[in-house]
């Protein structure tokens, strides 16, 4: 609120789990310092470049408890928590009955309040004047004046002492579970070896780098950019974009990208994107962006907590003044209704219960993005726990997307012609062609080692093949429906090309001058993994759905092999939409997988869009809820399962913070609980949420 009553700021927003300012402003500079002053304020601290310290993460068993300890350090109101806590405990101390020293016991104990409760009640003070809200820093502040009022001095340093070390706790928990984001800056280095024009080699810092300028990357190093291998040979792991646990083999014209790690050989790389729009940049602020889009039960609880805390406060009040107003009930005292009010005050701050999602939201879509899968937005995690149909696109998606040649058949009978004579046919027209059928043919061609001569006259012929003029003979490759119509042929030519077309194939037949001397079947294969990704969908109850625009009988070939449940072939992209359309209506939550490109229709219609192959395609990145960066179907079923125990999760935390929060505040009603025991069961129910929810960061369904 501070922030945003601002001249120079038109509006702002706080995200709890990632610990982010995100600051919209009319003109063409801000003013930082401004903003700091505004932040100070309130109580926190401003920090525009974050250094990150990589002895940071969890190591062992001791780890977290000295990160703790050099967090408690790192700032002032945590520091004072730390030196309140130890008052509290020598203040304590000397009030046991072998000491009786309750004059100087209960000295220690108001300087413990005193120091401890500062911050606190700063933060009070600028959410009642300045914020215009009733918060937790509020309700704290009330509770500890109100036990100070009855001389309860051991429990207003105990309550300021163990909330603010559950302050500091939250705070260091949420910092654990969003630092393997800022770790993923790390994985690019900041300095790159460059290659001057007279050979000579030279280390300047990444950002200072154009496009088209050469760096060198030395066996073992990481690679400092997005670029394009000139000359040599090396695996490459890429494991920090894409997931995959295999090294990927690196060519000239093949990619590289920043943050992945070179293997034995040394390689030239040209370089094509700037750091800044980097794969691995991008990825990061997808990830930022996708952290402060909150799911729908997490905007739920925070509109519930605004309408909660006013309202606990009133019935705090009410507890306090009706009983003895009305009833004569005592109003101070250990039992007295001031001291239930003020337990109440305690049980019912909602700290467990708004950490609780962002929380695990966070830990989850980093495993994700560990594994290689960017998802963009916690929404779209806990629309995915949803679905139940999921849509798929055919070619690039279910197959491999580059057609094969996977049948060669010699039908000649001139018994004139060479082995391989219709390829060697073929390819010498084809490589005329820039079509994906005639790459495939040519690929076949080269496997087997067949020489391809020179071709004349070559002419395309509207869409059904070509033709043209190889070592003198006239030649045709085209589909068997133009061979029909132009080029009279034997029976066994047509039984051999049905039986390919039956089995999904696209079809071409070859001839020389008047004899037809082969049949070709090409087929875009499905991929390796589809079957098995399909099996293991069905498996959690998914339906699966294929929407292509190939011809039927092809589609319906690919979808008996991979086992998908429905097929719906021949759709224009409109077709696609409204089929997205129809699924949704009858399931209710659809999810569409497509290359994220030409689905974008499809998938921005779905609930949930899924893109393939988001390496290098700042189209798939854009486009989708969901990218698979590594083009690996195979990461499906883990995004799926991650979603729903994700929301497993969520829930579980939603029902505990509750439920620990009802079991106190009858006591507290009951006039059984005491104002420490309801400080400890905050904050014990904040870190137990926080803790489970952070389990998600490293789980694996």
């Amino acid at each position: 609120m501070t922030v945003s009553n601002l001249e120079a700021v038109s509006d702002c927003k706080i995200d709890l789990a990632t610990g982010t300012l995100a600051v919209s402003y009319p003109g063409e500079k801000l003013d930082t310092e401004q903003i700091g002053r505004a932040v100070k304020s309130a109580g926190h601290s401003l920090v525009i470049d974050r250094p990150r310290d990589s002895t940071s993460n969890w190591k062992g068993p001791i780890e977290p408890l000295l990160g703790f300890s050099r967090f408690l350090l790192s700032q002032r109101s945590t520091t004072l928590s730390a030196i309140a806590a130890l008052m509290t405990l020598v203040g304590l101390c000397l009030a046991l009955p072998v000491n009786r020293s309750l004059g100087e016991s209960t000295l220690i104990l108001a300087a413990a309040v005193l120091v401890g409760g500062f911050t606190i009640t700063q933060r009070a003070h600028h959410e009642l004047w300045r914020s215009r809200v009733l918060g937790i820093n509020t309700l704290m502040t009330i509770a500890v004046i109100g036990a100070v009022f009855i001389g309860e001095w051991a429990e207003a340093a105990i309550v300021v002492v163990l909330f603010s070390l559950g302050e500091a706790l939250e705070g260091y928990a949420a910092d654990r579970a969003r630092s393997a984001l800022g770790s993923l800056l790390d994985l690019a280095p900041p300095v790159a070896t460059k290659m001057l024009a007279g050979g000579e080699l030279q280390d300047v810092p990444v950002r200072e780098l154009l496009a088209g300028d050469r760096v060198l990357v030395r066996p073992g190093d990481r690679v400092s950019v997005d670029g394009t291998v000139l000359t040599g040979r090396s695996a490459v792991d890429q494991s920090s974009i894409t997931g995959e646990s295999v090294p990927v083999e690196k060519e000239p014209s093949t990619q590289v990208f920043a943050g992945t790690i070179n293997g034995a050989g040394a390689l030239e790389v040209e370089v094509t994107q700037l750091a800044a729009d980097s794969t691995l940049s991008r990825m990061v602020a997808l990830v930022r962006q996708a952290q402060s889009r909150q799911a729908p039960v997490q905007r739920f609880i925070d509109r519930f907590a605004r309408v909660y805390t006013p309202g606990v406060a009133v019935t705090a009040a009410l507890v306090a003044t009706v009983p003895p107003l009305f009833f004569g009930q005592p109003f101070g005292g250990e039992s007295g209704w001031l001291m239930r009010s003020l337990q109440m005050l305690v049980i019912a701050c909602p700290c467990a219960l708004v950490i609780s999602t962002p929380v695990s939201l966070v830990s989850a879509m980093t495993n994700a993005t560990s594994r290689g899968v960017l998802v963009k937005g916690g929404r779209y995690l806990d629309a995915l726990s949803r679905v139940r149909v999921i849509a798929f696109d055919k070619t690039g998606t279910l197959t491999e997307g580059r057609p094969t040649a996977t049948d060669v058949v010699d039908v000649c009978d001139c018994g004139e012609c060479a082995e391989n004579c219709a390829l060697q046919h073929a390819a010498s027209l084809e490589a005329h062609s820039s079509h994906p059928i005639a790459r495939a043919l040519l690929a076949e061609a080269d496997a087997r080692q067949v020489t391809i001569t020179e071709a004349h006259d070559v002419t395309m012929l509207s869409g059904r093949g070509v033709e043209g003029v190889v070592n003198g003979a006239v030649v045709t490759v085209a589909s068997h429906a133009h061979f029909d119509e132009h080029f009279p042929h034997q029976p066994l030519v047509c039984r051999h090309a049905d039986e390919l077309a039956a089995q999904g194939k696209t079809v071409f037949l070859v001839r020389h001058d008047d004899e037809v001397c082969g049949v070709f079947g090409v087929a875009d294969t499905p991929r390796s993994v589809s079957r098995e990704v399909l099996a293991e969908l069905k498996a959690r109850q998914i339906t699966t759905v294929m929407l292509t625009g190939d011809n039927p009988q092809v589609a319906a070939e690919i979808g008996r092999q991979v086992g998908i449940d429905q097929v719906f072939a021949g759709l224009l992209p409109e077709e696609k939409l409204a089929a997205i359309t129809r699924l949704a209506d009858e399931h209710q939550t659809v999810a569409m997988v497509g290359d994220g490109v030409n689905d974008a229709p499809a998938l921005a219609q779905a609930d949930v869009g899924i893109a393939m192959g988001g390496v290098g395609s700042a189209q798939a990145m854009e486009s989708a809820d969901i990218v698979l960066m590594g083009d690996d179907l195979a990461q499906l079923p883990f995004i799926l399962a991650l979603s729903r125990r994700t929301s497993h999760v969520i829930t579980a935390n939603i029902v505990f913070a509750l439920a620990v929060k009802a079991a106190v505040f009858a006591l507290a009603a009951g006039g059984w609980a005491t104002l420490w025991m309801a400080i400890v069961a905050d904050v014990g129910a904040s870190l137990v949420v926080i803790l489970n929810g952070m389990r998600l960061r490293w789980i694996r369904p």
